[in-house]
């Protein structure tokens, strides 16, 4: 078999695993991964839903790859083909429609492809178990993810991904632990635990089990290899396993932990079970326990009915917070969540102007985190790629620097100290090598 593919994917992490997965699954069955723009025989569409705009850019890139070449299988999958099959399946070009449990059978479904327009979705709200996904490595890619989870029960009012992922469920504690050893004996020198709500790890699992046991198993497997943790939600993050983490030689002092609004009326309003006051005082304690720790937040500004005052509330809350970056977002209404029939629709350009207000802030903050490490040192991951004599690196507490490209390779892990905050940025040299 000669044939080409590419895939194409949108929004999250676990997006971004799946994919990977499946284009092992690809490769493996002979297939030969090429860009888009190479008009590919196969094209995979990996879609995202969290917004309406997400779902125009995957008919936009639907679009598209029928222009490249007309006579590719395009096949659409993702969180957009899970909540609306049938609209995607008539688009031009569209083979088939495939779900997200459904992604399991890729082959099985591209040997049954007969005919345009054809739906493979199933009601993921049934899937009781989580298949464990393994992906292949890529050689001098330094990090590597690994979901130990997928599905959301929280039900927030602005999101559609509990319909999309269905229900929580964790991936075996051994089916993760053989991945770990898989990515560790291939060299990768950071591991990243993805999913779609990890602090709700092994509450579905028959036997006791939590994010902290997955932790302390999968740390028993690693020497030089740190790891990651991805989004925990406020509520999910105990003294227990705050504890375990800032004793661990492993896990990485960052946390990217969602708040949403600074204000608790909204708060209430996006169903999201905590209060502003409690929010802070968990940051609190990381910071007073983990100073030089990384700590993002993510942010939806222009929610229905947030006022002019209640988003000033919003930014002078976060303005007192010791985060480190934002990731910020202007409500985009979603159709089939509760927060889309809320009165008070803010216009989508009073609700970009806010986000660029607030996102003005967030810079302010990273670059007051990042100069507090002049003169410091960072334990850092290469990354590939070089720009005049340059090398990018991430640091533990998701800090990025340069570096002087010569004698470094991309996945080589490093002491390195800070020289200064110039127009890249952190600027760094090695000083150690072969941390272990």
């Amino acid at each position: 078999m000669n044939q080409t593919f590419a895939i194409v994917t949108l929004g999250c992490k676990t997006n971004q695993f799946e994919s990977a997965a499946m284009a092992e699954t690809l490769s493996e069955a002979g297939y030969t991964q090429v860009d888009l723009d190479a008009g590919a025989d196969l094209v995979l569409v990996n879609t995202c839903t969290v917004t309406a705009n997400t779902d125009a850019e995957s008919r936009k890139i639907i679009r598209r790859t029928r222009r490249i070449n007309p006579a590719s299988r395009i096949i659409v999958t993702g969180c957009y083909a899970q909540v609306d099959p049938e609209s995607l399946a008539t688009l031009p070009g569209v083979s088939l429609v495939l779900g997200n449990w459904e992604k399991n059978e890729l082959l099985e479904a591209l040997s049954e492809l007969k005919a345009e327009g054809q739906v493979r979705v199933g009601d993921i709200r049934q899937a009781s178990a989580e298949a464990a996904l393994e992906i292949g490595v890529e050689a001098g890619r330094s990090r590597a993810f690994l979901q130990i989870q997928n599905g959301c029960e929280a039900f927030c009012s602005y999101c559609i991904i509990p319909y999309a992922r269905g229900r929580s469920r964790s991936v075996e504690i051994e089916a993760v632990l053989n991945q770990v050893d898989t990515l560790v004996a291939a060299g990768h020198r950071e591991l990243v635990l993805t999913g779609i709500h990890i602090g709700q790890y092994g509450k579905d699992l028959y036997h006791e089990a939590d994010l902290l046991e997955l932790l302390k198993r999968i740390e028993e497997q690693l020497q030089s290899t740190r790891l990651r943790l991805g989004s925990l939600e406020p509520t999910e993050l105990p003294a227990k396993l705050h504890e375990h983490i800032c004793e661990s030689p492993h896990i990485c002092p960052h946390y990217h932990i969602p708040l949403q609004s600074g204000n608790d009326r909204i708060l209430a309003a996006m169903n999201r079970n905590y209060i502003t006051a409690e929010f802070a005082a968990l940051l609190q304690r990381i910071r007073d326990k983990q100073p030089q720790a990384g700590i993002g937040i993510d942010l939806i500004v222009g929610f229905p009915g947030e006022t002019e005052a209640e988003f000033e509330q919003t930014y002078a809350f976060v303005e007192s917070l010791p985060v480190t970056y934002l990731h910020v977002f202007p409500y985009s209404r979603r159709p089939g969540t509760p927060a889309a029939s809320l009165p008070g629709q803010v216009p989508g350009d009073v609700a970009k102007l806010r986000a660029a207000r607030i996102r003005q802030l967030g810079e302010k903050k990273q670059r007051s985190f990042a100069r507090m490490f002049v003169g410091r040192e960072l334990d850092v991951i290469v990354e590939k790629g070089e720009s005049a004599g340059r090398m990018k690196a991430v640091a533990d507490n998701y800090l990025r620097v340069t570096l002087p490209a010569k004698g470094l390779s991309a996945g080589q892990r490093l002491n390195v100290r800070v020289e200064r905050f110039g127009r890249l940025g952190l600027e760094a040299f090695a000083v150690a090598e072969g941390i272990s």
